[in-house]
């Protein structure tokens, strides 16, 4: 019996090891969401936060200028050198300075004048001799005239008087045309602007003695400048003369010009051509061009419509633009997109959107993909008067 009793003993312990393992072994293996259904139904009453406040809004039809974007030079449109004319004379005075605005006949400088006034009076006396000889060789020949049918001066005696006559006239000729040199001497003493415009440079030095063709004064024509753009061959189609063009020089100073003319040839090693773009007001006002700055610029080619949406709520991750767009359970969704044009604070969008979508404008930077959000409206924008009070 008692051996029985104890194989009986030791089977009843087996067997509850066993139950003990396999209970242990289902309570591990159960599914973590294997939980009770209070348990569940009182985690699922508990409402999820918003991860943040946002406003919304709906990309808008929006039109925009189609563009061409080119860089290049500012350049003077025409350069004038303003030199001297008179030789061997001591510069005097000098009225204008580099960046002065002057009109075509303005004197720019002025030449001391004392040893032209005394060739000129020279010269002046030079012609009363010579019309003085001439009156007398006249009269002489008048009178050699009247005697040749009488025999009383043989005939070389009257060629010779008539001959006088003649190389008198011609004596007072020479006087006036020396007179005439002179009178342009004088007025070559004024170095004259030949045409309106700013003065570039200037090497006019008082008390200088210049020699006749020397450069004094270089200027602007007109002031206008031009942009020299480089438009590459296989985009040089889409410009045409007329066509209006918005140049931004180094400082961000923007100025408004027109294509007057396209360079008939190509650059056989860059393979761009130079369009000139007229720019007639950057010398006028405060514009920041000058001549032989570099500047970009965009040539205005049209209109067309396009999808727009705030600059706010682009958010750029991982080298790619996104959009963050509100769907119907009040999360949002990253979407990414391309960028297009730019007018204002909006940015065109290339990518396809669905029609009714709503994307994410303040707070968009901070949103993760899948996020719970609260909309609100937009803040209006603050104007003059009441409002900005």
């Amino acid at each position: 019996m008692n051996i029985k009793n104890i194989k009986r003993s030791n089977l009843l312990i087996a067997l509850a090891v066993l139950i003990a393992v396999a209970l242990i072994a289902v309570f591990a293996l159960r599914p973590k969401d294997a939980a009770p259904k209070d348990e569940k139904e009182a985690k699922s009453d508990v409402p999820a936060r918003p991860a943040l406040t946002v406003t919304v809004a709906k990309p808008e039809d929006t039109e925009l200028v189609i563009t061409l974007p080119a860089n290049g030079n500012i350049a003077a449109w025409q350069e004038a050198s303003v030199g001297s004319e008179a030789a061997g004379l001591r510069l005097a005075e000098v009225r204008v300075n580099v960046g002065d605005v002057v009109k075509k006949g303005q004197v720019l400088a002025t030449f001391s004048g004392e040893s032209v006034q005394a060739d000129l009076a020279q010269a002046k006396a030079a012609l009363v001799e010579a019309q003085a000889t001439a009156s007398d060789a006249a009269g002489n020949a008048a009178r050699a005239r009247t005697l040749q049918a009488t025999g009383a001066l043989s005939q070389q005696q009257i060629n010779q008087y008539l001959t006088a006559e003649q190389t008198a006239k011609a004596r007072v000729e020479a006087a006036k045309a020396s007179l005439a040199a002179q009178q342009v001497r004088i007025q070559n003493t004024q170095v004259q602007s030949p045409d309106d415009g700013v003065v570039s440079s200037r090497t006019a030095t008082v008390g200088s003695v210049v020699s006749s063709g020397t450069e004094l004064f270089r200027l602007i024509r007109q002031g206008r400048l031009e942009w020299r753009a480089e438009v590459t061959a296989t985009e040089l189609g889409r410009v045409a003369v007329g066509t209006p063009a918005v140049v931004t020089g180094a400082s961000g100073a923007q100025v408004r010009g027109t294509v007057r003319s396209m360079a008939p040839t190509v650059d056989p090693q860059t393979r761009n051509a130079l369009v000139y773009v007229d720019l007639p007001a950057a010398l006028q006002g405060k514009s920041s061009l000058k001549a032989g700055m570099f500047a970009s610029g965009e040539f205005e080619l049209g209109r067309s419509q396009a999808k727009t949406v705030p600059q706010a709520s682009i958010v750029p991750r991982d080298g790619f633009n996104h959009v963050l767009v509100l769907q119907p359970d009040q999360r949002v969704r990253a979407v990414k997109v391309d960028t297009g044009r730019r007018v204002g604070d909006r940015v065109e969008i290339k990518s396809e959107l669905p029609p009714d979508a709503k994307v994410v404008v303040q707070g968009a930077g901070f949103l993760n993909d899948g996020d719970l959000v609260r909309v609100v409206d937009a803040p209006a924008p603050v104007g003059n008067g009441t409002a900005a009070k």
